[in-house]
Order: C-alpha cells, then sequence, then structure tokens
C-alpha cells in the first residue's frame, strides 16, 4: 500500500554535504526524514521556487527528455529501506502505458518538484522510518 505525503520542508546547513527533506504523510500525523546531499537539495529548492538557471540542469533536462518522449511523471514513490538507504521509482505514462524507473529519492523529488509531481511512500517504509511529532 502507499500513502500519499508532501514535501513538507528541506533543511539545507551551510556547513555540510548532508541535508536533509521531511516528507509528511496526507492526512496523518507520520514524518519520514531523507538524508540527500548538497546539489540535490538546491535543486529541489529551486524548482519549488520556479528559479531557472541559463542553462538546464540534470533534473530538467530529465523533464525535458521526459516531455520529449511524449510521457509525463504520474508520481514518484518512496519502494524501500533497505540498510538505512532508501529506494524509489519515478513512475510515468506514456501512451496509457507504465514505465517505472529505478532512481534515488533525492532525484526523484528533484524532477517532481519541478513538475509538482505527487509523491507517495510506502506504507512498510513509514512504518520503519518515520516518526511523529
Amino acid at each position: 500500500m502507499e500513502v500519499r505525503c508532501d514535501l513538507a520542508r528541506i533543511i539545507i546547513f551551510e556547513y555540510r554535504d548532508q541535508q536533509v527533506i521531511m516528507l509528511r504523510e496526507r492526512g496523518g500525523t507520520r514524518v519520514l526524514q531523507i538524508v540527500i546531499g548538497s546539489s540535490e537539495a538546491l535543486a529541489i529548492d529551486r524548482r519549488l521556487k520556479g528559479i531557472t538557471l541559463e542553462r538546464p540542469q540534470t533534473h530538467e533536462l530529465l523533464a525535458g527528455v521526459i516531455e520529449s518522449l511524449g510521457a509525463e511523471v504520474e508520481k514518484i514513490v518512496i519502494t524501500e529501506l533497505r540498510r538505512g538507504t532508501f529506494f524509489a521509482r519515478i513512475v510515468l505514462r506514456r501512451s496509457g502505458e507504465v514505465v517505472e524507473i529505478d532512481s534515488r529519492p533525492s532525484d526523484a523529488i528533484a524532477l517532481g518538484a519541478g513538475l509538482e509531481t505527487p509523491i507517495y511512500v510506502s506504507e512498510q517504509v513509514l512504518r520503519e522510518a518515520a516518526t511523529t511529532p
């Protein structure tokens, strides 16, 4: 089962390589924290703020490729937690066909942030790693 979540917060530490994104369960109280890299955190932050750079960055490039191929990003799913590492899938739809692509959660969210793509987390991952405030 998948649970709809929202990107609740990005925590950017100026003097660290590791940053944090927080996903909050929609209609619930659970919060999932995922540690990500600085470049991914900054990409997510830029895409949410609508800031575009002169040349496309990796996530804009991927969004352009997906669009050029006539597909759309349907959803992002955080699928599992294995030995402290989160795994995700980018779910695309093209001409009625569903295609799933393995991804790091940070890359999937950076891609989806600019497209307002729904984020889901598997119930198992929430049971294993989520906290309640």
